[in-house]
Parts: C-alpha cells; structure tokens; sequence
C-alpha cells in the first residue's frame, strides 16, 4: 500500500479522520464516512505530529532544567532506526528535524541514506557503524559512522582520502560492559595510535550504551550502570590525557533520560519516550514517579474496521486449530489487521481491541492477514466498526506498553512490528 501523508489541524483532523462515535451508525453510512479516504485493506495507523512534538519539547525541556545554568543546552539525537520504531523513518525525521532535533539515530547506512532521500539535513549517527564496502556511501551521503572496531578508522580514512574528504567526522563507541558493540574501554590507547595515522578523520564524539538503565534494585544488574559510567568517564579522562578530544559525549536512552541525571552528558538519545512510552522500571513502584515527571503522549495509533460479523453456536471453534472454542452463544468479527500488519502473534486468546470504548478480546491464533475478536459484549458491533488495537481513541488511551507488558515483551518490539504495507496517516 505503501504511505501516504495527511495533514490535518484541529477540529478539521478529528473530520478528516472521524472517529470511533461514528461507528454507532448503519454501516452505510460508517462505509461513507472513512477515517481515511483511501483504496486498500481498512488497517491504518495514525501518527500524531502534535504528540511528537510534545514529546521532544517535554524531552529537551527536562534535560536542561534552568538550575542547571548551562552554557549550550543538551543536544537530542532522536533514534529513528527500524523505521522511526514503525512511525515511518524518514517522514518522523523531517518532523522531527522542523522540530528541532540537533541530530538522528539509525541503524545502518541504508536507512541514513533513506532520511538524506528525503531531505532530512541534520547530522545522522549510523549507530551499527558500517559493513565493509559501505565507506563510500557514508562519504557520499554526509552519514557519521560509530566506530567499534579499531581497523574501521582505516577503511574509512581510505574512503574519505578517495573522496577528498578532510576533517570527515566519526563517533567513538566504547564497550563498558554491555559485550555487544564497541572498543573496549581498556584499548582507548590503541584507538588513538590507530586514529593519529587517519589524516583525514575528526573524532566528533564519544558514546555508550547502558545495558539496564531502568534497574534501580540492589542487584548485580541495578548495580551495573553506575559501574559502566565509572568505565566511560575512566576512558574519557584517558583520551584526554593522551591529548585527544572526546567531542560531544552522549550515554543516556530512555530509561537513563528520565531517571539518571548523571548521565545527561552533552547530549541524550531518546528512543521510546520520543514516542510516548517509558521503559518498565524495576522496581515498579518507580513507573509512576518518573511517568509524571517526564509527562508523554503516545504518538501511534493502530486501528482496523471489522470486516466481518456472524453468530455462533457454544461450543464452536475459532481459526488454525480451533486454539478457542465459544463457550455461550457469541458474536466474532473478523478484524482486518493480522500479524504481518502488527498485530503481535502472542496475542492470540491474550490481548484485545477497543471498539467504541467497549472491550473486545482477541481470540484463537493470530493469523497473518486478520484476527479474530470475540465481540459479544459489544453493543451493536457490525462491519465497519473501527477497532483500536492501541493509541488514543477521543479522550481514551491505550497504552502500547501495556499491552506489551502483558505478552512479555517490549514496547519498541510491539510499535516497531507495523509493517510498511500499512498506511501511515500523518495528523497535525
């Protein structure tokens, strides 16, 4: 289906793109009053750009507290790798980017190129760094490389005197314990032997990732941000006195943005909260602290219509396997959303959708293309009826890390799993 860009302001988005309400009408008149006008399979997700904003504004407003009487504020380098976390990469990039994002996260050189395609001119940080053979279009498209191998300098220092390309900007990654990417802290000295002979590459910054910044218990894992923080500032104070700069130096994600000062640095990365969710604090008690702390706004609505109703009898069963079988007389609908949509498979006889504010569970196995929805205990349910799997529906919300709390999983693991052929609804 590809995406498609709506822009909508006010009381004129709430027309444009109806809401739940409608659904109460016959479905002739539910199928004339679309949320989107557009030809396809009624599953769309709507993305709030005043909700991104907001949630930017709240993010910087909140790493640069006015006590703090900072020279230059704290930078935000907004992640928008796996698809801007399936919001669409390049389209929350450019929003973001008008916004005021100083720079952007991606995963690989392909999704930076992706943001240059479409305008987007703020400094990109390719945080998986680059796969032999990908130097040049690093060069060509103005992308910074994390490096975390010592013999990447070389290589990219080859490519950027082939383009005849100076002081050609790179970011330090340092391992300091989470043993996934990045030069360990103790070989700093062998990263600046090896940067002295690159000519034309500038160290423009100097990062890490916390492995459990959202564990605050007495425990090895509670216990090991501030031991890789100790890590991190022994490497830089060892730069330092090998007489190289550090340049901007970012550590905090989600979690450490909103709990752990100390690690603010020069600039932050958030991920999940840009989109409006928080990390599960460990212990629990601590979500709802520095959920009203940093206030945030889902930004991702998921909705589909029911495409089909019909009665069954007790006793029947629903979908591969019949994985659930009617215990009373009940009504199933079939919604037009199904795994390869978004719709997580462990949802099957575990999650459910909203439907006009009323509750209807998600029932049997997930298919690819539909589920099924249990819908007796809706009043009137009938084909059209728009369902929200999650997001905001008028003044309700449902939260996506609520729904992937309870399946064991992670927010960015649910939000990130809407697939490209659903269409993405841009609303002011």
């Amino acid at each position: 289906m590809g995406t498609k860009v709506v822009t909508a302001r006010g009381a004129d988005a709430l027309k444009k793109v109806g809401t739940p309400l409608e659904a109460l009408r016959n479905y002739m008149t539910r199928s004339k009053r679309s949320p989107v006008e557009f030809i396809g399979r009624p599953v769309w997700a709507e993305v709030s750009l005043s909700a991104l904003r907001q949630n930017l504004d709240a993010i910087r407003a909140y790493v640069n507290p006015a006590s703090e009487k900072r020279r230059a504020p704290r930078k935000i380098l907004s992640i928008v790798k796996g698809n801007g976390y399936g919001h669409g990469g390049p389209e929350i990039a450019k929003a973001l980017e008008k916004f005021g994002s100083d720079w952007f996260g991606v995963a690989s050189a392909g999704e930076g190129m992706e943001l240059r395609k479409a305008g987007v001119r703020k400094p990109i940080l390719v945080l998986g760094g680059f796969w032999a053979g990908e130097e040049k279009y690093l060069i060509q498209h103005n992308l910074t490389p994390a490096i975390h191998r010592c013999e990447h300098l070389a290589l990219f220092d080859a490519a950027a005197a082939k383009a005849r390309k100076k002081h050609v900007p790179i970011h330090l990654k340092i391992d300091t314990g989470m043993n996934r990417l990045g030069i360990a802290a103790d070989e700093v000295d062998c990263f600046v032997n090896q940067l002295a002979k690159c000519k034309n590459l500038e160290l423009g910054g100097t990062f890490t990732h916390l492995a459990s910044s959202e564990v605050f218990t007495d425990t090895p894992t509670g216990r090991e941000t501030p031991a890789q923080l100790d890590l991190l500032f022994g490497a830089l104070d060892r730069l330092r006195a090998l007489g190289v700069s550090s340049g901007i130096v970012h550590i905090a994600n989600s979690a450490a943005i909103a709990a752990r000062p100390e690690s603010w640095a020069d600039m932050v990365r958030p991920g999940a909260v840009l989109y409006g969710y928080h990390p599960g604090f460990d212990p629990i008690s601590l979500r709802t602290e520095y959920e009203a702390r940093l206030a945030l706004r889902p930004v991702m609505s998921l909705r589909a219509r029911l495409i089909t109703v019909r009665s069954i009898p007790d006793g029947a069963g629903v979908g591969y396997n019949a994985s659930w079988v009617a215990t009373r007389p009940s009504r199933v609908a079939v919604l037009a959303a199904g795994y390869a949509d978004g719709v997580h498979r462990s949802l099957g006889n575990r999650g459910c959708v909203y439907i006009r504010g009323y509750k209807a569970s998600i029932i049997g196995i997930v298919s690819m293309d539909v589920s099924m929805l249990d819908v007796t205990d809706v009043p009137d349910a009938a084909i059209g009826d728009i369902a929200t799997l999650y997001g905001t529906d008028g003044a309700n919300v449902y939260p996506a890390n609520v729904i992937a709390r309870s399946i064991g999983t992670v927010t960015s693991d649910l939000i990130s799993g809407v697939s490209r052929r659903v269409p993405r609804f841009y609303l002011e």
